[in-house]
């Protein structure tokens, strides 16, 4: 009788641990959050691009990893929560590549799109540029966004390098010869204002990176 005290004791326990959070039932490979309604979406997404897994360790990836092998394979170790399980697959989308199972570098990771895109975006948007910073800065965006792209590339079905290079190219010639023609006709707008010219200005990089 005790030991069925005890095993009913520990079974609420778990389930009062599972209740006490407002994590779903765990599902292997699906989105956390429901994909019909657009706040679920937006938590999705928010999931994705999470900065805080840039900064999990070798060892807590192993563990995560090891996790989801144990569902998988039901030998889960009792106690163990939805939100753990989440927490677990949310650690291994972000750093393992799904079709590879290889880590992505850091800086082309999603979670790491803003922390390493924002200060490309805050150069695309300094005022007063020239020729040459202009350049650099398109260069830099396109780029990034083609590592980006590359690393969380869909492997199963493997594409010719050359063609990543020739839309990687188009991408660069065509966001340079925008922003600097913009910025040539913008220049030789004689009935703007300086005032009026710099406003322009600063809108030219929208255009350029589209």
């Amino acid at each position: 009788m005790a030991d069925t005290a005890t095993t009913a004791s520990a079974a609420a326990a778990a389930s009062a641990a599972n209740a006490s959070t407002d994590a779903p039932p765990f599902q292997l490979g699906k989105p956390r959050f429901q994909q019909t309604s657009f706040y679920g979406r937006f938590r999705h997404f928010l999931d994705i691009i999470d900065p805080r897994t840039l900064f999990v360790t070798e060892r807590r990836l192993r563990e995560a990893v090891q996790l989801l092998e144990d569902y998988k394979h039901g030998t889960l170790r009792p106690g163990v929560t939805n939100e753990q399980l989440w927490s677990a697959q949310k650690i291994k989308q972000a750093i393992l590549h799904p079709d590879t199972n290889e880590k992505i570098f850091m800086p082309f990771r999603m979670s790491g799109y803003i922390p390493f895109g924002t200060p490309i975006v805050v150069g695309l948007l300094l005022p007063n540029q020239t020729l040459a910073s202009t350049v650099f800065w398109q260069w830099l965006n396109q780029s990034h966004n083609a590592c980006v792209n590359y690393a969380n590339r869909n492997a199963t079905k493997p594409s010719p390098v050359s063609k990543f290079i020739q839309g990687y190219l188009g991408a660069v010639i065509s966001a340079v010869s925008i922003a600097v023609g913009l910025n040539v006709l913008v220049q030789k707008a004689n009935k703007f204002t300086p005032a009026t010219r710099l406003l322009v200005q600063r809108f030219v990089p929208f255009p350029a990176v589209d």
